[in-house]
């Protein structure tokens, strides 16, 4: 589905969007995300999530083949946020619910999206899905500050 919006009882929310091939993916889907998170009273922290989604899609997008399709998939519930990712590559992803005992080398651009994820979720993980896998991360609810009268 794509754009889609679908409605579960309670205060549940799910969107689904198909992400272009391209690095251009990352800024959609942080948009998205910020777009989603804007629209509930006690949403997760929107900058933690947007970050977590920019780097689960970034590596969609460098670690599968060009043409495969990626989706994002934002679900808002009660507690908080989940948000997935997924490609047509089976494979999971590298260390993302194993604690890596190395650092990573603070002169590479690359090895520390995976590590952000685990360290600034409150869990996360993979699936194997039909077309491949997903890879997701949750974030709590935050009560948003009360505005002074």
């Amino acid at each position: 589905m794509i754009g889609s919006r679908v409605h579960e009882p309670s205060t549940s929310a799910c969107w689904r969007v198909a992400l272009p091939h391209t690095t251009a993916a990352v800024p959609v889907a942080r948009a998205l995300v910020r777009t989603a998170l804007a629209e509930r009273e006690h949403a997760a922290d929107r900058d933690t999530a947007e970050l977590l989604t920019a780097e689960l899609v970034a590596n969609a997008v460098e670690h599968t083949s060009r043409g495969c399709p990626i989706e994002l998939v934002v679900e808002l519930l009660p507690t908080g946020c989940r948000v997935e990712v997924h490609d047509a590559d089976p494979e999971p992803p590298g260390d993302l619910t194993l604690p890596h005992l190395d650092v990573p080398d603070p002169w590479q651009e690359h090895g520390r999206g995976l590590l952000l994820i685990r360290a600034l979720s409150s869990s996360c993980g993979h699936r194997p899905t039909a077309s491949g896998k997903a890879v997701w991360f949750r974030l709590p609810a935050v009560p948003r500050p009360r505005r002074p009268d």
